[in-house]
């Protein structure tokens, strides 16, 4: 290899011969490799357009470290009493868990059509404590979640799933805001 002078200052053109090859693929490798080792990502979803979004910012999370999508959908305790009594909760929470499946199914191949290995979970209890223990039992590498931005009674009453999560979790949380400043390239 021999570096000489180029003709704007401060700039040197180099001269590779073949067997400077193989430094160069080595100096290549090196430099566009990333610190970071993903190899399972946990979106929750939840069918909003806000969950929707956390789904987008994944995928060239998952592309580009060529790491898994594990879609989570948890169907919610039911707290609702029926006008003459006598809902059946076991047959309704059922309903959801297929209906849920479903939809999963669905958004995933429209989606992810083949572009990264899909998993679709579904699961019944608190929304924040089911996504912290599906992410334990993944052994989940990060997890990009949506946030609604509650404020107010609203976030007193709803809490925030995504506030238990980041302080709950066994891995990075990636948090997507529904208005924020985009970063997705279109």
């Amino acid at each position: 290899m021999k570096a000489k002078p180029a003709h704007h200052p401060g700039e040197v053109t180099l001269e590779l011969n073949r067997s400077d090859e193989l430094l160069m693929d080595a100096a290549t490798r090196a430099a566009g490799k990333s610190p970071f080792k993903i190899e399972k990502i946990l979106v929750p979803i939840d069918f909003s357009d806000c969950s929707k979004k956390a789904l987008q910012y994944a995928l060239p999370l998952a592309k580009q470290y060529k790491a898994a999508i594990t879609l989570l959908y948890v169907v919610p305790p039911i707290y609702v009493a029926g006008e003459y009594g006598g809902i059946n909760y076991v047959q309704l929470e059922a309903s959801m868990r297929q209906d849920g499946e479903k939809e999963l199914a669905k958004l995933a191949t429209e989606s992810l059509p083949g572009e990264v290995a899909t998993n679709t979970i579904v699961r019944a209890g608190s929304p924040a404590n089911e996504i912290v223990e599906t992410a334990k039992s993944l052994v989940a590498d990060l997890i990009v979640i949506s946030t609604h931005g509650r404020t107010g009674l609203q976030h007193v009453f709803l809490g925030s799933v995504a506030e238990h999560v980041v302080q709950h979790a066994p891995c990075p949380v990636f948090v997507v805001r529904e208005r924020e400043h985009e970063i997705l390239a279109t």
